[in-house]
């Protein structure tokens, strides 16, 4: 009898030590789960961040197109009429 004592004293041990460990178990998942869904918010806030800033790259990159088509033909007739007087006086030169 004593022997069968022993024996339920430790079947009971080893149920209150998986009851405890599925405990400890479903802690550790809640707590991933919590992370998990923590990671998600994250990434989606990252994800909005990075459309905006393709969205705020994609509007400069339309700009400095629109500057470089309209900076470029008056910079080239800025610098034909500074040196207008100059190419005259090379011509005027030459023909004499």
């Amino acid at each position: 009898m004593g022997q069968d004592t022993e024996l339920v004293d430790l079947l009971r041990q080893v149920r209150d030590q998986q009851r405890e460990q599925l405990a400890l178990q479903t802690r550790a998942l809640d707590e991933q789960r919590e992370l998990f869904a923590l990671q998600r918010a994250n990434l989606e806030r990252v994800e909005r961040i990075h459309d905006r800033a393709e969205a705020l790259q994609d509007r400069a990159g339309r700009g400095q197109r629109i500057i470089v088509w309209v900076m470029l033909p008056l910079l080239a007739f800025a610098l034909i009429a500074l040196m207008w007087p100059q190419l005259r006086y090379y011509l005027y030169l030459l023909s004499t």
